[in-house]
C-alpha cells in the first residue's frame, strides 16, 4: 500500500508534526512501458515503480503479457491454481497482469515471482492518478518475512491501460511490453550525487533490521566510490517537532529536545520502558555530527564505519545505545569526541539546533524530488530510489546514475553487469594482431569507440574502422600500414612526421595499407641513365655500375673517370678550380684598392688642417700685399 501524504505521526497518543499541515508533497516516480504489439495498443505509456523488488535500472526488459484465468488479484498461491509463468526455453520472459485489492502490493509480487514471473504489473482498479506502491504499513507482521526475497520489479499501470491489455489477450492477441529503466534516473555527469534518509533506531522491526544489513553490506562499495571521487554521499535523517499545546507534556519532553523543536517517535512505541524518542533524536543528531566533521576533514567515507560500528557495538537490546558507548565507536576510529561534541550542542536549550534545523529543511521536496516521507530513502542525483534496499540493487541504481562511459570499474564487475563486448566484440571495430579494440563496456550496454593506446589516439567510426594517429602512430601495430622484411630490409609505408595516412617508401608503389610493391627502376628508367650505366633491380632499390675504369655518382646519377679519363675530364674540373681562383684574387685586389684610396683621402684631410694649399681661396701672392 502507498503511505499516505501526512504531514503528522500520533504516538500513543502524542500528535508529532512533521513540518506543517499543507505542505506535503509526494513524488511518485515514473517509468517508461512501451506496448510493441498489438497495433491497436501500440505505444507509450507511464508507469508507477513499486517500492519493492529490484528494479533494472539502467536496462531494459521485453516481456508476453500473460492474464492468469483465476487467481486474478494475485492474493494467493498460484501453484493452488496449476498456473505457471515460467517462460519456455528461448521464449520471451513472462509479465504477469494482475489486479489491485484485496491485498498487499508486495504479496500479489511475491505470489507472481513463485510461479515463475519476471515482472509483474498491477491493474489500477479505479481512475486516479498512479500512485507508488509501498511494502506493508505493518512491518511487524509475521508474513513480512517475504519482503526480502522479492527480486522481480514491479509496476502499477492506470485502468484504462489495463482494460486494452485485457481486452486483447481476450481476443488471443499477443501482448508483447518492453519496460525500460534507462532514463529512470538523471545520468548527467560523471560523478553521482546521493543520500540516504535513515534512522539510528534499531528497534523497529523488520524494516530497521534491513537497514542495519544493508548499511553493513554496502558499506565497503561505499566507501571505493567516495574515495575514489566517483559519488557525493549525504546522510539525513526525519526529524518531527511537538505542536504547541503539548510542549508541556511528559511524552512531548521525552520525545523531543531543544524545546520540542526536534522530536523522534518512541522506538518501542511505549512510554514506560526501553529508550526513548530523545535519545533516538540525539543519536541521529551524533551520526549528522560525526558526518559533518569527517566531510570538513576531506573522509566523508569514514561515516559508514561510524554508523556500522555503532549498531554492531551500541544495540538498544544490550542497553549500550547511549553516548558512552558511541564515544568509544568515535575515539576507536581516531576522531576528536570534542568535535563532534560541540557540533551536537546544548540539547537541553530552548534554541534551534542548526545540524537539524538543516536536516527538517532538507526533507521538504525541490525540483523533481518529493518530500522524504518513507524510512529508508534513498535519492540518487535528486531523484527517489524504488526498491529493495539491498546491496546490489541499489549498487545499480547508482551506477545508472552515471553518464554512459564514465562509470567507475565497480559497475562493471560481473555480478553488476553483463559484459556485451565479450561476444562477437560487440560489433565493434577490433585489430586481432595487437589486440586492440573500439569496444567499450559500459553499464547500459557498449559503445563503439576508437580508443587511445600508449598516447596514441585512434580515429575513425568505431564500428568498421579506426586508425592510429599523431606523432607516436607507427609505434603501434605500424601505425595499421604496410611494412616488411626481406634480405635483412626492412621497409615501412608508416611514417612519424605524419600524423595519419599510410604512403609507400620511394621504391616502392601501392595503397600503403595492405600492399606496397617493389618498383623496377630498370624497367621505367627512372634511375641509372647515365652513358655507360649498368642497372640491375633490387627489392626496394637498384643497383647501378659503369663499365670499364668509372665510378657511378649516384647522387648525379652519372659515371666519371679514376684515372682523369671519362665522361667528365680533371681538365674541366682544374678550369673550374682555376678560374675560382681567379676569381678570388681579383676580388682581393679590389678590396686592397679601395681600402688603398679611401687612406689617401683621409691623409689629404689632415694636412689640409696644418699646411695651406695652393689653391686655398684665402691665399694671396706677396707682392700683391706690398703694393
Amino acid at each position: 500500500m502507498m503511505r499516505p501524504e501526512n504531514v503528522g505521526l500520533v504516538v500513543m497518543g502524542l500528535v508529532m508534526v512533521w513540518l506543517g499541515p499543507c505542505t506535503g508533497r509526494f513524488v511518485v516516480e515514473k517509468n517508461n512501458l512501451r506496448v510493441t504489439s498489438p497495433e491497436a495498443i501500440r505505444g507509450v505509456y507511464e508507469c508507477a515503480l513499486g517500492n519493492f523488488g529490484v528494479p533494472q535500472y539502467g536496462g531494459s526488459m521485453a516481456g508476453a503479457v500473460v492474464y492468469p484465468k483465476a487467481n486474478q488479484k494475485a492474493c494467493k498461491n498460484f501453484n493452488d491454481f496449476d498456473i505457471s509463468f515460467r517462460s519456455r526455453l528461448a521464449g520471451l520472459p513472462t509479465f504477469v497482469l494482475v489486479d489491485r485489492g484485496d491485498c498487499y502490493f508486495t504479496l500479489k509480487a511475491w505470489n507472481a515471482q513463485r510461479a515463475g514471473a519476471a515482472t509483474i504489473l498491477v491493474a489500477d482498479n479505479r481512475p486516479e492518478p498512479l500512485i507508488t506502491m509501498d511494502a506493508p504499513e505493518d512491518e511487524t507482521s509475521t508474513d513480512a518475512e517475504y519482503l526480502q526475497n522479492i527480486t522481480i520489479p514491479s509496476a502499477l499501470i492506470s485502468r484504462s491501460l489495463g482494460s486494452a491489455i485485457k481486452t486483447a489477450i481476450a481476443h488471443g492477441e499477443p501482448v508483447h511490453i518492453s519496460l525500460d529503466w534507462r532514463e529512470a534516473l538523471p545520468h548527467p555527469n560523471d560523478r553521482v550525487a546521493y543520500e540516504l534518509w535513515t534512522n539510528s533506531n534499531d528497534e523497529c522491526g523488520p524494516k530497521c533490521d534491513a537497514q542495519i544489513r544493508f548499511l553493513k553490506r554496502f558499506k565497503g562499495a561505499a566507501q571505493i566510490l567516495e574515495k575514489g571521487g566517483f559519488t557525493r554521499f549525504t546522510p539525513h535523517y526525519i526529524t518531527w517537532y511537538c505542536p504547541q499545546a503539548f510542549l508541556a507534556s511528559r511524552q512531548c519532553k521525552t520525545q523531543c529536545i531543544n524545546g520540542g523543536r526536534y522530536c523522534a517517535p518512541d522506538p518501542e512505541q511505549d512510554f514506560s520502558r526501553g529508550y526513548n524518542g530523545k535519545d533516538v533524536i540525539v543519536q541521529n543528531l551524533r551520526q549528522a555530527c560525526f558526518f559533518r566533521v569527517m566531510n570538513e576533514s576531506g573522509k566523508p567515507w569514514l561515516w559508514w564505519d561510524y554508523v556500522t560500528d555503532f549498531t554492531i557495538r551500541c544495540p538498544m537490546k544490550e542497553e549500550k545505545y547511549n553516548k558512552k558507548c558511541a564515544d568509544q565507536v568515535i575515539r576507536s576510529l581516531g576522531v576528536d569526541v570534542q568535535k563532534i561534541d560541540k557540533c551536537i550542542g546544548d540539547i537541553e536549550a530552548d534554541v534551534e539546533n542548526p545540524v537539524l534545523k538543516d536536516e527538517q529543511e532538507e526533507q521538504v521536496g525541490k525540483g523533481s524530488r518529493g518530500d522524504v516521507t518513507i524510512l529508508p530513502t534513498i535519492v540518487i542525483n535528486n531523484r527517489q530510489y524504488r526498491g529493495k534496499l539491498e546491496r546490489s540493487a541499489v549498487l545499480k541504481a547508482l551506477c545508472s546514475g552515471f553518464r554512459e562511459t564514465t562509470e567507475p570499474p565497480i559497475c562493471l564487475t560481473e555480478d553488476i553487469e553483463t559484459n556485451e563486448c565479450l561476444q562477437n566484440n560487440g560489433g565493434c571495430w577490433e585489430d586481432k594482431t595487437t589486440n586492440i579494440t573500439a569496444c567499450r563496456d559500459t553499464f547500459r550496454g557498449r559503445v563503439c569507440q576508437c580508443p587511445i593506446v600508449q598516447g596514441v589516439k585512434f580515429l575513425g567510426d568505431g564500428y568498421t574502422h579506426c586508425e592510429a594517429s599523431g606523432a607516436l602512430r607507427c609505434g603501434i601495430n605500424n601505425g595499421g600500414c604496410w611494412k616488411q622484411t626481406q634480405m635483412g630490409r626492412t621497409y615501412s609505408a608508416c611514417r612519424d612526421d605524419h600524423s595519419k595516412g599510410c604512403k609507400c617508401p620511394p621504391g616502392f608503389k601501392g595503397d600503403g595499407l595492405k600492399n606496397c610493391t617493389d618498383v623496377n627502376e630498370c624497367e621505367e628508367k627512372t634511375a641509372c641513365q647515365c652513358r655507360g650505366c649498368k642497372c640491375k633491380n633490387t627489392w626496394g632499390s637498384y643497383e647501378c655500375s659503369c663499365s670499364g675504369n668509372l665510378l657511378y655518382i649516384r647522387e648525379h646519377d652519372i659515371c666519371i673517370s679514376k684515372d682523369a679519363r671519362g665522361d667528365v675530364s680533371w681538365g674541366v674540373i682544374w678550369i673550374i678550380i682555376m678560374g675560382l681562383g681567379a676569381a678570388a684574387l681579383g676580388a682581393y685586389t679590389v678590396y686592397k684598392y679601395r681600402i688603398r684610396t679611401y687612406m689617401d683621402s683621409e691623409i689629404r684631410a689632415i694636412m689640409a688642417q696644418y699646411m695651406p694649399l695652393d689653391n686655398h681661396p684665402n691665399s694671396q701672392p706677396s707682392s700683391q700685399l706690398e703694393l
